[in-house]
């Protein structure tokens, strides 16, 4: 019984490849993405202790304004954060696009190829019920020959 050969098999590695790196590369781009939401929940998380500190009833004009300024400057870097935040949420949803194609175009080789294989089993097994029939059909021929 001759082995299964997949023509398109070279290609198929090929798509399974291209499949893998855009799968990277949409990892990549969540990393930054939750990098940059995780520094954003940190400075939330400062602002508050920072505002809380602020309204302390032990704290001079002086410490109170610095503080202030501390809360400001976490606001721009807020704000600047969210913008790298956006940038990168569409970069994500570009990589799971190109992920999505490329995921796609492997999964129509593959049905090809199991579709292909289906059909080389079966015709595998119509031959190997043809031979098995010939063998024991000629058996019968002999008998009938040597009586």
């Amino acid at each position: 019984m001759r082995r299964f050969n997949f023509k398109l098999e070279k290609v198929l590695r090929l798509r399974e490849n291209r499949e893998q790196e855009t799968k990277l590369e949409l990892g990549k781009a969540i990393g930054v993405l939750s990098a940059l939401e995780l520094r954003i929940k940190n400075i939330a998380q400062e602002i508050i202790d920072a505002s809380q500190n602020r309204y302390s009833s032990n704290i001079s004009f002086f410490e109170m304004r610095s503080i202030d300024l501390y809360i400001l400057r976490l606001d721009q870097t807020k704000e600047k954060l969210l913008k790298e935040a956006a940038l990168a949420e569409l970069e994500v949803e570009k990589a799971r696009t190109i992920y999505l194609e490329a995921s796609r175009d492997r999964k129509i080789i593959s049905k090809l190829k199991e579709r292909q294989e289906q059909e080389y089993r079966h015709t595998m097994n119509l031959e190997e019920i043809k031979a098995i029939d010939d063998i024991s059909g000629g058996i019968a021929a002999r008998k009938a020959v040597a009586v």
